[in-house]
């Protein structure tokens, strides 16, 4: 009897797990249990004179600073980063200011961009917000044993893997913009370094980016908290199969599902344009992406072009929707 309800109650979670209302209430609870539990209901956090806002803003503009080195922050990256609407960002800014934490100023050689940096004081804040938060992190693990702290810091990792892809937008943008050409330098300068002969754009079948503009293609950007962490393109032959063309992940931004997410969003686009197929080539030394597109649906087949750097080819038979 009791195998019979263990399997039961396993079926039943199993289901639970995938019920939006289900999912929807167990995000609430979860969103309930850390606000409680990290002090953001505090009025004072973490023991400072502060709310969580202030201290938070205070934290990231000494945490950048130092990674810049303790350089000025626009603060445009800071409502990026949070998400905060300009209004509010300014109020918290202003009430450093008035504390005498942070000096906010118009850059240098671009005076419409406004900076923030800590003062001597907010520096000596951001030291012992920085302490009492490592003392706030040790007193959730402190009540568990060395497995279940393991089990939680795990599952943090996760929470955090798939709350961060989730904050990533995509993003249409010419392959000229600045954004675009950041990440093709990008993409460049890593199959130069992976690939047996190095690399050459001039000699690539796709020498030109503008090749992927409107008609004849698109370009998307993939952007973290603003920052251009990725970019893929689609050529759009009028009447031919469609191809994936310039398809670059940043290294601090992979695990986060993005060559995924790029084929899943190329592929509905070629739909929609009425192609039939979809097609790749790449290169021997991809031994990542070549995994990604085999299980993406992708089989490999004879060439069909004369890509001085593919050593594969693959297709991909496109169901039209609707």
């Amino acid at each position: 009897m009791r195998e019979r309800s263990d399997a039961s109650d396993a079926d039943a979670d199993a289901d639970a797990g995938t019920d939006p209302d289900v999912q929807v209430a167990q995000v609430r609870r979860f969103n309930r249990v850390v606000t409680e539990r990290v002090g953001v209901l505090q009025e004072r956090f973490h023991g400072t004179d502060r709310p969580y806002g202030q201290a938070r803003l205070l934290w990231e503009i000494g945490g950048a600073g130092q990674a810049e080195a303790e350089g000025p922050l626009d603060v445009r990256k800071l409502r990026d980063l949070l998400g905060l609407d300009s209004g509010y960002v300014s109020r918290l800014l202003r009430a450093l200011e008035a504390d005498g934490l942070v000096v906010v100023e118009p850059l240098e050689r671009d005076r419409r961009v406004r900076t923030a940096r800590l003062t001597e004081r907010g520096r000596e804040e951001w030291a012992l917000l920085d302490r009492r938060s490592d003392e706030a992190a040790g007193s959730l693990l402190a009540p568990l044993n060395t497995a279940q702290r393991a089990r939680l810091v795990a599952a943090m990792a996760e929470v955090d893997r798939l709350l961060t892809a989730g904050t990533v937008t995509l993003d249409d943008v010419p392959p000229d913009h600045p954004d675009a050409e950041l990440c093709l330098r990008g993409y460049f300068a890593e199959v130069q370094e992976r690939f047996d002969t190095g690399f050459d754009p001039a000699r690539s079948l796709l020498p030109d980016a503008g090749e992927l503009a409107p008609p004849r293609g698109q370009f998307v950007v993939a952007r973290l908290h603003g920052e251009p962490v990725g970019c893929a393109g689609l050529k759009l032959p009028p009447g031919g199969a469609a191809e994936v063309k310039r398809m670059w992940v940043a290294p601090k931004a992979r695990g986060l599902g993005l060559a995924r997410r790029f084929l899943t969003e190329l592929e509905a686009r070629a739909v929609r344009h009425g192609a039939e197929l979809l097609r790749l080539d790449t290169n021997k030394a991809l031994h990542e992406a070549i995994g990604l597109y085999r299980k993406f649906g992708f089989e490999e087949v004879e060439a069909f072009n004369d890509e001085p750097y593919a050593h594969l080819w693959f297709e991909k038979r496109l169901r039209p929707t609707g």
